[in-house]
């Protein structure tokens, strides 16, 4: 990845990111020049009004999930370890239900279900396909994309498989997805781990290269312009 890699992503994927680090955060963007990968990890981390202090969130993520895991299903806490596997953890029969459980215990969703990848290709082409369908009979391509689109929908809500492999791999998502909520005390966060975290995320949402994420990876545009 050159510094300009940041340049071939869309611009309304890295908007969606932008609302999804809001919430993260709690922290609202205003109008904004950001150019860099750099100066939006100082922005986000001058955003934030909290106290500084120096303690690894994902370790904390990883207590609090094994505290909540211990709690709810009655399992002994030290075996819960980082690399616990999931599969383990949540039977298939069960997996929906236990989720929703841990889901509010926490008080925010983990969201590590999905629907099969087979299914969820079918349902793409179908889309894709229906579209050029309404050109042939609008009939047809019109039912086609209202099938497509109900079951993209029906199995994001109802898949069963797991994004992640481990209990580590979860306290992960957790610090990206929701920091303040994964920290022990949510009125602090950690300055220093604020980039650490944002390229975590950048990389896994965006299927970049993070040893090649640089702070002066530039924006799809000259300037990015955070409006909130």
């Amino acid at each position: 990845m050159t510094n300009s890699e940041l340049k071939d992503i869309h611009a309304e994927d890295i908007e969606d990111l932008l609302f999804k680090i809001e919430k993260s955060f709690d922290i609202k963007f205003g109008d904004t020049e950001i150019t860099t990968f750099g100066e939006l990890c100082d922005h986000i981390a001058n955003k934030i009004q909290l106290e500084h202090s120096e303690d690894c969130t994902t370790q904390q993520a990883f207590y609090k999930l094994r505290d909540a895991i211990s709690s709810k299903f009655k399992i002994d806490s030290k075996i819960i370890s980082t690399d616990f596997p999931l599969i383990d953890l949540f039977p298939r029969k069960k997996r929906r239900t236990m989720i929703a459980e841990l889901d509010k215990y926490l008080g925010f969703q983990l969201d590590i279900l999905r629907p099969p990848h087979w299914i969820t290709i079918i349902l793409v082409v179908l889309f894709f396909a229906s579209l050029v369908g309404l050109f042939f009979s609008w009939q047809m391509g019109l039912l086609g994309l209202i099938i497509s689109i109900g079951g993209i929908r029906f199995s994001t809500k109802y898949g069963n498989k797991l994004k992640v492999k481990t209990v580590g791999q979860i306290a992960e998502k957790m610090t990206r997805e929701n920091y303040l909520k994964s920290r022990r005390n949510s009125s602090t966060f950690d300055k220093e781990e604020v980039e650490k975290v944002l390229t975590d995320w950048f990389c896994s949402d965006l299927y970049l290269d993070r040893d090649k994420l640089t702070r002066e990876a530039k924006f799809s545009w000259a300037t990015q312009k955070i409006n909130s």
